[in-house]
């Protein structure tokens, strides 16, 4: 019965790993379909190539960061118990990788490539493992600290704070730092519109990461034993709940109405084992109100380049996501209990500053030695001709 476990395990945490790798294709596409014909194929090899280094970089150094556990050893001892330890390592990496995917988003059509390459490695080597430890691992003692002062632990189940919003306000600093894309903001006060090159394909990135998302927070149980009904249900709940507030408040903007979902459930990833399905659908619909506002708020008034609206999307709802885990989890709302507000309101603020510190440090010191973004004559060409040497489609078909 025990290696039928471990055999159960290891495949139960695997289909999770799958199922948010499937997530970093929705990423692809939602950038694809929001930036310009002329980045598009910049948007789908940045995805594929920063999830490459990303596995790499966290296979080597972050992981043993996080955990503490080095694979630096023989092949026979990494696959005890199936290969739980490996599988595990798969899981958790398509989250790290998770965090330069967001970051593409706000930072498309004016970012150098190796560079953003060189920042993935920094990121996910050390940055986001360092806070993920502190969450998932009990590193540096901090959960016991808040513990101490609040009576519970800092929660966050699926990863509203130590993903999304660590990957929404390391964006920040990049986006800030990079500057708007060019004409976007002209002198007379105007605003130049770049509308989404295609609905179609926005719609079908925020579909794959849609489905994906129910791996990213039901399989983060981990064992089977533990996975729970309860998640699975607040992730739908919260989904539609962002839906519909996107589509009322962002006046059957499709562009909102797609996002609406993915700040829904960003949200609720922290506190989804612990919430009333009613909690989840309120938490959801806040969350797809913040998108909305805070990204005509950004892109419209304080004129933050945002592309795709990360910052509102995965570090404001993400933020939201861990408060609202410690409101709508406690039991006089309907929740699970244990867990403490002012827990929630510790461990999110830790986690907004290490990742607006490590933003500016990062991209701060790239910007001053090897160059953030793209010359002015590249950026009017276009990312795909500059860097790749090749559109999305042919400018003329060749006759044979």
């Amino acid at each position: 019965m025990e290696a039928l476990k471990q055999g159960s395990d290891a495949l139960f945490i695997l289909l999770g790993g799958v199922m948010v790798l499937a997530m970093h294709a929705g990423f692809a596409f939602l950038e694809l379909g929001t930036v310009r014909k002329k980045n598009q194929v910049n948007a789908l090899v940045k995805i594929l190539v920063d999830f490459s280094v990303s596995t790499v970089v966290y296979f080597m150094v972050g992981y043993a960061v996080a955990y503490g556990t080095s694979f630096f050893v023989g092949a026979e001892q990494l696959a005890a118990k199936n290969g739980y330890e490996l599988v595990k390592f798969f899981f958790l990496l398509t989250f790290a990788a998770a965090i330069p995917a967001i970051i593409s988003g706000g930072i498309a059509e004016r970012a150098r490539f190796w560079p953003q390459l060189l920042a993935t490695a920094v990121i996910v080597g050390l940055i986001y493992p360092l806070y993920e430890g502190v969450v998932w691992n009990q590193a540096f003692g901090i959960q016991a600290w808040i513990k101490s002062l609040t009576g519970q632990e800092f929660h966050d189940f699926a990863g509203s704070v130590v993903v999304h919003a660590v990957g929404g306000w390391l964006a920040l600093p990049a986006v800030l730092l990079l500057g708007a894309r060019s004409n976007r903001y002209r002198k007379d006060g105007s605003i130049s519109a770049h509308p989404p090159s295609s609905i179609p394909f926005l719609a079908l990135g925020a579909w794959i990461l849609t489905v994906g998302w129910f791996g990213f927070n039901v399989m983060s149980a981990q064992t089977i034993d533990k996975i729970s009904g309860l998640v699975a249900v607040n992730s739908l709940m919260a989904m539609v709940g962002g839906t519909l507030a996107a589509l009322v408040l962002g006046k059957n903007d499709p562009g909102f109405v797609y996002n609406g979902p993915l700040a829904g459930l960003v949200a609720v990833c922290a506190g989804s084992d612990l919430m009333h399905p009613l909690g989840a659908l309120v938490t959801g619909a806040i969350a797809g109100a913040i998108f909305v506002r805070m990204f005509t708020l950004t892109q419209n008034k304080w004129k933050i380049d945002d592309v795709l609206g990360v910052w509102p999307l995965h570090g404001l709802c993400g933020t939201w996501g861990g408060l609202a885990a410690g409101i709508f989890g406690c039991k006089f709302l309907g929740g699970m209990g244990g867990v403490s507000f002012w827990a929630q309101f510790l461990g999110t603020a830790l986690g907004v500053v290490w990742a607006l510190v490590g933003g500016y440090v990062v991209y701060g010191a790239i910007k001053a030695t090897i160059g953030l973004r793209l010359s002015q004559e590249e950026e009017f060409d276009g990312a795909d001709l500059t860097i790749h040497k090749i559109g999305a489609t042919a400018e003329r078909e060749a006759n044979w």
